[in-house]
């Protein structure tokens, strides 16, 4: 299993340049990469095993596979994209297991359970932390139009936004100490408080 990160990503970055929709303008290759990085950042300040790394990396590669084929129920989608692949290269079934509930927890609202489903969750919401999150809430914003209907005035959208970042709680030690400190300055730069 040395090399399964190397062909997770690969066969990963290939099917998502071939099949994802150029309207998905949040949830892009670009998010995928960013969960990727975060879930190493993160997996390292939790002194995982190989094994645990590799599960947390294999998982945040796999975690949007599914929205090639739906937008609501997209993890099940990509669980068994992950599963197909995992099985084809032969991977063990309690390792194929720890990938799917990793992928699984990040469904909304998020409830994970073990250490490496915290560590995928806190990766998968990691944008909620960099200064550029204004970039990342507009393209949800038009991901939400195009695909769910929902259409918000500003004042109702940056509302939403502010609930959300309120509301939202890091899982890992990392995400609660450190991810947390950075998640608050885009509370205060949203100007959050008259909304809350």
């Amino acid at each position: 299993m040395e090399n399964i990160i190397e062909a997770v990503s690969r066969y990963v970055v290939v099917f998502l340049s071939e099949n994802l929709s150029e309207h998905l303008s949040f949830h892009n290759i670009e998010h995928t990469y960013d969960v990727v990085r975060a879930a190493g950042e993160i997996g390292m300040q939790c002194s995982f095993s190989q094994e645990e790394m590799q599960i947390v990396q294999v998982a945040a590669w796999f975690h949007d596979c599914g929205y090639v084929n739906a937008y609501i129920g997209h993890e099940q989608e990509s669980k068994k994209i992950a599963k197909a692949f995992l099985e084809s290269y032969g991977c063990k079934e309690s390792f194929i297991e720890a990938v799917l509930c990793c992928i699984e927890s990040t469904k909304y609202p998020q409830n994970p359970s073990s250490l490496t489903e915290k560590v995928v969750c806190d990766a998968d919401l990691y944008h909620l932390t960099k200064p550029s999150y204004a970039k990342y809430e507009r393209a949800l914003r038009k991901e939400f139009e195009k695909y769910l209907g929902l259409c918000y005035t500003n004042e109702e959208w940056q509302k939403e936004n502010c609930n959300f970042l309120t509301h939202h709680q890091f899982h890992t030690d990392y995400g609660r100490k450190i991810l947390a400190k950075f998640k608050e300055v885009n509370l205060q730069f949203l100007n959050c408080s008259e909304y809350i």
